[in-house]
């Protein structure tokens, strides 16, 4: 097996997430290959910008590879985008389908609140997640986005803006936040250490 595959669907913010683990010592590949993410102990699938995005993975194989690999119990963390990319789809691009691992459509925020959320915001963090240990409830890390995910079952922090929302989900091996951890200091650390270090 090798090491952490990241996947690059020509979406995701790659450079900062390959810094972030190489502070933390990790071995990682970027990588678009459907044979390297079944191969590898561990896949993070980082994101920005829009839903449609993810229609790469689909036409690629690497829908397949990642479902085949999370079936299989390799830990599984989607960033931003790739935390939407859990649930059923997005009104942003309602003819994409999700994985549908967690219930709910991720939607635009409602009238009334600055669109994109941009900045740092607070977390209230389940203490029993694993994704989330050590972080501090209340803890702020950085956050921009335009839609966000329901808070479902699964659910493991919560963030308000405009109504709460999923800051980071866990199911299992498969986990996901919405805010960027390789940009959120101490607190976002903490969680990428938290998924590096989960026993295989």
């Amino acid at each position: 097996m090798n090491g952490i595959a990241v996947i690059d669907y020509k979406a995701g913010n790659l450079t900062s997430v390959m810094k972030a683990l190489d502070a933390l010592g990790c071995q990682a590949t970027v990588t678009a290959e459907p044979e390297v993410v079944r191969r590898a102990k561990k896949i993070i699938l980082p994101g920005v910008g829009h839903f449609q995005a993810t229609r790469l993975l689909q036409e690629t194989g690497l829908t397949a590879s990642v479902s085949e690999a999370i079936a299989q119990g390799v830990p599984f963390l989607g960033i931003c985008v790739g935390l939407q990319w859990l649930f059923e789809g997005s009104t942003e691009a309602p003819a994409v389908k999700g994985l549908s691992l967690f219930s709910g459509q991720c939607e635009r925020f409602a009238p009334g609140v600055k669109v994109p959320h941009v900045g740092w915001n607070e977390v209230r963090v389940d203490p029993q997640s694993r994704l989330m240990h050590g972080v501090e409830d209340r803890a702020f890390v950085y956050y921009t986005h335009s839609y966000r995910a329901p808070v479902v079952t699964g659910t493991v922090a919560v963030t308000a803006y405009g109504g709460p929302f999923s800051g980071a989900v866990e199911r299992g091996n498969v986990m996901g936040v919405q805010f960027h951890p390789e940009k959120s200091g101490t607190a976002g650390m903490r969680v990428l250490r938290n998924f590096v270090e989960l026993a295989c």
